[in-house]
């Protein structure tokens, strides 16, 4: 390998480029070499913890696929975001990285001189929205330039445009026109507030608020993220290696269980996903706060008049009932459309995750529930739990092609844009 093959491949190594993105927006702000040194060294190794996470993740991932076919012969694909985010930055760091640093780059000058003054701080939304564009971009041969200035201005402009479209929501709900919401599942969430409208125009009288429902106390232990994905992995892996088991499998599930027991591996096999996950959370929470610090110190220099979007969490105070109804109206219509997929036979099939459906299909609840009260809540949060099901079935077959199988993205933004984004660049023909 010659010296520049040898500094190419170093190029790629996805950390380090996070790294020298921390570096150099703290370098901006004129930060002294303590902080400096401290968030660059974070970051990297943020970074290099989140990809052990993956790893352990996609472990899990690929043996429930290979049981789930066992049992079913159809290929079952989790909408689990994180997975499908790992893959990509394993195969198109470098794509990936520079569509989210340019991204926020773009986001911060399209809210100085445009209308649009939400700037995005929930940086793993941006990096999942990034890995959907830069991958699209991908699928059609485009080349590096294109993609990583395309999808990084596209990033950018929806960043600070998307939240606008959920604005009178947002003030409702929060009581004041202080916070955007920064989360890309805008499109629903604006549905779900929509409904809510709907069922409030129906029925003039006023709606009975969601915090007037008795919820089952279990639903509460949903509140925690770790525990609701350990619990929905180990109920999938039994349902996948019980029907395996009755279809004359087990002999297969025994080998891949290795020294478990084979009726404890799904148990264990479960948690090992909540455990990965933990591990992965904790890595993007270390290297995307020390980036978007960074970012928002530019930001409060040069535009003061911007509007933060925050993660959805920071909403969930002002209506933790419907939170709760959104979940589970969101999981629910999931599993309808799951239901769906496999009596119209459908070649794929999406497995709703409990993680998507308590933080998206939760927050659809909170905007449901603004004008609607608890029907609208539901009835926004099932509507919306099916396209987070069904809507990744459309670029699924292109970003499997790619190699990034086994797990989705899917929250609405991501599948609608990037949809049309595809439907666009189709009629090029780029690569020949």
């Amino acid at each position: 390998m010659s010296v520049m093959d040898a500094i190419m491949a170093q190029c790629r190594n996805t950390a380090l480029i996070m790294g020298v993105i921390a570096l150099i927006g703290l370098l901006l702000q004129k930060k002294n070499a303590t902080e400096v040194v401290s968030g660059t060294l974070k970051t990297v190794i943020g970074f290099m913890v989140f990809t052990i996470g993956s790893n352990a993740m996609s472990a899990v991932v690929n043996n429930f696929s290979t049981i789930f076919n066992l049992a079913f012969g159809i290929e079952g694909v989790t909408t689990q975001v994180e997975v499908a985010t790992a893959l990509a930055l394993d195969t198109y760091g470098t794509e990936v990285a520079m569509v989210f640093v340019l991204g926020f780059i773009f986001n911060l000058i399209v809210a100085k001189f445009t209308r649009f003054k939400a700037i995005f701080l929930t940086g793993q939304h941006f990096l999942y929205f990034a890995c959907v564009l830069a991958l699209v971009f991908i699928a059609h041969d485009c080349p590096f330039w294109v993609t990583t200035i395309g999808g990084g201005l596209m990033l950018g402009f929806f960043g600070a445009a998307m939240p606008t479209l959920c604005q009178s929501y947002m003030n409702k709900i929060v009581g004041a026109d202080n916070l955007a919401i920064g989360h890309f599942n805008t499109i629903g969430y604006w549905f779900s507030g929509w409904i809510g409208k709907m069922i409030s125009r129906v029925s003039p009288q006023k709606q009975k608020d969601s915090s007037e429902m008795k919820m089952p106390a279990f639903f509460q232990l949903f509140r925690d993220f770790v525990f609701s994905v350990a619990l929905f992995m180990i109920v999938l892996f039994y349902v996948a290696v019980i029907a395996a088991a009755c279809n004359g499998h087990l002999p297969e599930v025994r080998e891949m269980a290795g020294a478990d027991i084979w009726f404890i591996y799904p148990f264990l096999q479960g948690l090992q996903f909540a455990a990965g996950m933990s591990v992965l959370i904790y890595g993007v929470r270390q290297f995307i706060a020390e980036i978007t610090a960074a970012f928002v110190g530019i930001s409060e220099k040069y535009i003061p008049d911007a509007k933060p979007a925050v993660d959805c969490p920071a909403i969930f105070p002002f209506a933790p009932t419907a939170v709760l109804v959104g979940f589970v109206g969101s999981l629910l219509g999931g599993l309808f459309a799951m239901l769906l997929m496999v009596v119209f036979k459908s070649p794929t099939i999406m497995i709703p995750a409990a993680g998507i459906c308590f933080f998206s299909g939760g927050t659809c609840g909170v905007f449901g529930n603004a004008y609607g009260g608890w029907k609208g809540a539901f009835v926004g949060s099932f509507i919306v739990g099916i396209a987070l099901c069904a809507l990744p079935l459309i670029l699924y077959p292109a970003f499997s092609a790619l190699g990034i199988a086994g797990a989705s993205f899917p929250n609405v933004d991501y599948n609608i844009i990037g949809a049309i984004l595809d439907g666009i660049l189709g009629l090029f023909a780029f690569g020949g």
